[in-house]
């Protein structure tokens, strides 16, 4: 009896988001211009709802991972959403604003202009992450709005607890023909993705991305993706390498690692070796005293994550790879109900490990060293371009050939994902760390469609004069000679 009923279930939410994307898309076009003060209207309701609910928001993210720092909640997911959502507010009028283009000779001499307007898509699907739950819907959310769009959100079923808040939430101050929201798991998700939005954005793992875009293909929806990858952090020669391990250390432990920009893997020249793990070791004590009962230090998501973990680790053993464990106060993991993973660096793994195959998304940090700074360069061109990059020195030529001689989504330089926090900074991946970016104007435009207008004079034969118009003759020849030559 539970299969037919699941299936029942499932064929009812498919119907009930088809129908929810047909009364958002109708009542887009109904609407006609969206106009600046709607938009900041709409803008201004998601800020409210963050802002009340702010406290019960970061109960559910808790509740959700069994343990996650409320100030953690707070300053990633809440504040970070409000910062791109005052952004746009504030920027959206001038972002509006109609672009003057040059127009091609002749035309602009007989009286031709050329425009560019930014248009409304019409409806976005929001496919949003565990990671940082609700985050991920209200960041691009921003740039959705700004843009004069409605939004459908399917947040992730791994944060039911988020998930149903953020519904809630949206339910308060939106119509759903506004703004609605879908929670379900894995067949709820492949359904949402396989809807005809006017453009949707996914967030998350590389393989699950494929299947969306899979989706989105067969509708030629266009996709926005943020996934992620081995990002990679280079420690100079002419680094301060105190202040560097400090700054690494403290992006690498946020979240436990469960962010998509988080250091993947360190390349330090071999003589520092020892040094790197000893201040590594050093930062995470004082970070983290204790890690077991601290209420500071994030646990793992769910028993799969968990489990991931536990297999990057038993790998390295098995390969006879020398791994550091950071135990400040030497709590015993084996009686761990909340499933903490301790901070542990993998020492120079062979690239076969497991721990350097995929993107690990957590506490684990293999370091790698190099002699020579150009074979830092190769390492990273040899594997997939990841979603960020890193460098730590005060080697101007070295830094310039690492930003010229690598690609990846974004850069920090002397420090870690800064430039993700930075509004006014498109944020977004190449090739598998994903296409497409938002935050600030790029957000805006890659959720509007810009429209080109050319404007033809009224009583001038413009078609006559340029010679396109039959019979062809002198005007035609005049118009070609013009252009083919050097």
């Amino acid at each position: 009896m539970n299969a037919p009923q699941k299936s029942l279930l499932d064929t009812a939410t498919e119907f009930k988001m088809q129908a929810a994307l047909g009364a958002q898309r109708n009542s887009y076009l109904s609407e006609g211009i969206v106009s600046a003060s709607t938009r900041i209207d709409r803008i201004d309701r998601a800020i409210d709802i963050l802002v009340r609910h702010s406290e019960a928001i970061s109960e559910a993210m808790n509740q959700d991972f069994g343990c996650r720092p409320r100030q953690v909640n707070l300053m990633t997911d809440v504040t970070g959403s409000i910062e791109c959502l005052k952004h746009c507010k504030k920027h959206l009028k001038s972002w509006m604003k109609h672009e003057k283009r040059p127009t091609m000779f002749p035309l602009n001499l007989l009286g031709g202009r050329s425009t560019v307007e930014y248009q409304p898509k019409g409806v976005v699907g929001v496919l949003a992450p565990w990671n940082f739950p609700l985050g991920m819907v209200f960041e691009p959310l921003a740039g959705v709005l700004a843009a004069g769009n409605r939004a459908m959100i399917k947040p992730s079923e791994f944060t039911p607890a988020t998930s149903a808040l953020i519904s809630e939430m949206v339910a308060e101050v939106f119509d759903p023909t506004e703004l609605t929201v879908f929670t379900g798991g894995p067949k709820v998700g492949q359904a949402f993705s396989s809807l005809p939005f006017d453009h949707m954005i996914f967030t998350g793992a590389t393989s699950v991305a494929r299947h969306v875009m899979a989706a989105a293909a067969r509708n030629l929806v266009p996709v926005t993706l943020e996934l992620g990858g081995k990002s990679p952090v280079v420690i100079s020669r002419s680094a301060n390498l105190k202040e560097a391990v400090e700054r690494i250390m403290v992006g690498k432990m946020l979240n436990a690692g469960q962010v998509c920009i988080a250091p993947d893997y360190l390349l330090v020249p071999e003589e520092d070796l020892d040094e790197v793990i000893e201040q590594a070791t050093l930062v995470v004590a004082e970070m983290y005293p204790t890690l077991l009962k601290n209420d500071q230090y994030t646990a793992m998501v769910n028993d799969r994550h968990y489990e991931r973990m536990n297999s990057n680790l038993t790998d390295a053993h098995e390969r006879s790879i020398k791994t550091v464990t950071i135990n400040p106060a030497n709590e015993d993991f084996q009686v761990n109900p909340l499933q903490k993973i301790p901070p542990t660096l993998i020492i120079n793994p062979d690239d076969e490990a497991l721990c350097m195959q995929d993107e690990i998304f957590g506490p684990l940090l293999p370091i790698k060293t190099y002699k020579n700074f150009e074979e830092t360069i190769a390492y990273i061109n040899n594997n997939p371009r990841p979603l960020a990059a890193y460098y730590f020195g005060a080697d101007k030529t070295e830094e310039r050939r690492f930003l010229s001689g690598t690609t990846s989504g974004g850069v920090s330089i002397n420090d870690v994902m800064f430039h993700m926090l930075q509004k006014d900074l498109p944020f977004g991946g190449v090739g598998p760390s994903g296409m497409g970016a938002y935050h600030g104007i790029e957000g805006f435009r890659t959720f509007s469609h810009a429209k080109g207008i050319y404007r033809q004079p009224k009583r001038i034969p413009v078609a006559k004069l340029a010679g396109f118009m039959p019979p062809y003759g002198e005007a035609s020849e005049k118009n070609i000679n013009s252009k083919v030559k050097k």
